[in-house]
């Protein structure tokens, strides 16, 4: 039978319809959108969200590249309203990152399944990185920028590579950014000690995109901005944020919310398999991760170290983090998690007629209350 789905408003990349009534057929697609003022919802729907930076959760990482550990993760996601993202990888060798990739490509070939989240794209995240500032990715297999190498991966992918993270400074970067974005690749710039003098060329032939702000960057300096105070200026170029608290403390997220606007700031979780988990030791690739009280910390010869690895932070989190953070509406945190990851990827708005129901609703509180995917609602953890 075609259902109705009704509420108070409905946030699209655009703007808002109030009252809407979003009209389904009976194999759950978008058959019309209307309005009437007389319903006496005050939910909030809108589209679910696009996470284009996490290497997994449930237990399993995305360079698994197994049938069993993407039915985990599709799983996992929808509960916490991602519709769709970015299975990332993490610098290892090069022949386990070739059978990764290839692992990926099943799971974004297959078909998608109503009521789960879809992997469409590959991001990757390394091993074309700065040294100085790799974070936890392993020095040893960190490579130069090589568009031979990236064309290897591309391959194993089967051009299943949306997004690709590389440090500007380093020798044959520029190459290959040129390489990428000739591919419709975007390319994110991060894990960079790079000057603005050696980040600028990079945004000039077509970098649009900068990796975890804040997070395995030059430093801020007044009298050379580097490239966290490049990024943080130069309208060109989105920018992503784990929005934990963490990674990145309340003031600095109201500075990047402040710099990058609504129009270009973008939510991420860089979650690893340890979210949803309980504390303990997981596996982010080959690195062994200790999580405790919400912190992953890398463990080197059986001892954690300082180093953030990851995060168990959600996007339904994130959200509300990043309201709490900033004081900023429902409308804006969720135009950071859905609609400008959406844009930054070059995709079509899924909301319209002929496409599959995907929505997420919140209640007049906020809160994450129910995901529909590609016509099937599914289970939502209850509010604590």
């Amino acid at each position: 039978m075609p259902q109705t789905l009704t509420a108070r408003r409905l946030l699209t990349s655009v703007g808002s319809i109030e009252y809407p009534v979003i009209t389904l057929t009976s194999d759950g697609l978008i058959e019309d959108i209307s309005s009437d003022p007389s319903i006496q919802s005050q939910d909030t729907l809108s589209s679910p969200f696009l996470d284009i930076h996490t290497h997994g959760c449930a237990h399993h990482d995305a360079m698994e590249g197994t049938p069993t550990a993407f039915a985990a993760i599709n799983r996992f996601l929808a509960t916490k309203g991602v519709g769709r993202y970015l299975p990332t990888t993490v610098t290892a060798p090069v022949d386990q990152t070739l059978r990764s990739l290839e692992g990926i490509a099943d799971a974004i070939e297959s078909p998608a399944t109503p009521g789960l989240a879809t992997p469409i794209g590959i991001h990757l995240e390394g091993p074309f990185i700065s040294h100085a500032k790799r974070g936890v990715h392993p020095p040893a297999e960190i490579q130069p920028p090589s568009i031979e190498l990236f064309d290897r991966f591309h391959a194993a992918a089967r051009g299943h590579i949306r997004l690709i993270t590389i440090a500007p400074e380093t020798p044959g970067a520029l190459d290959l950014i040129q390489h990428c974005v000739s591919l419709g690749i975007r390319v994110s710039l991060g894990h960079s000690n790079a000057s603005k003098p050696e980040t600028l060329p990079a945004i000039d032939i077509g970098a649009t995109s900068a990796t975890h702000t804040f997070n395995a960057m030059r430093p801020l300096d007044h009298r050379e901005p580097g490239i966290l105070g490049t990024v943080l200026d130069d309208n060109r170029l989105f920018a992503e944020l784990i929005c934990d608290g963490i990674h990145v403390m309340p003031e600095l997220v109201r500075l990047w919310l402040k710099a990058k606007g609504e129009a270009r700031a973008i939510l991420v979780t860089d979650s690893m398999s340890a979210t949803g988990m309980p504390d303990g030791t997981y596996s982010l690739g080959n690195l062994i991760v200790q999580v405790a009280h919400e912190t992953c910390l890398l463990v080197e010869d059986g001892v954690p170290t300082r180093t953030l690895a990851g995060s168990v932070l959600t996007m339904d989190r994130a959200v509300a983090n990043l309201q709490r953070f900033t004081g900023a509406a429902l409308s804006t945190a969720l135009h950071l998690a859905a609609h400008n990851p959406a844009a930054l990827l070059d995709l079509p708005n899924p909301l319209a007629p002929g496409q599959p129901a995907s929505f997420n609703r919140f209640s007049p509180e906020g809160h994450l209350t129910a995901v529909m995917l590609l016509g099937r609602e599914t289970s939502v953890p209850s509010i604590p």
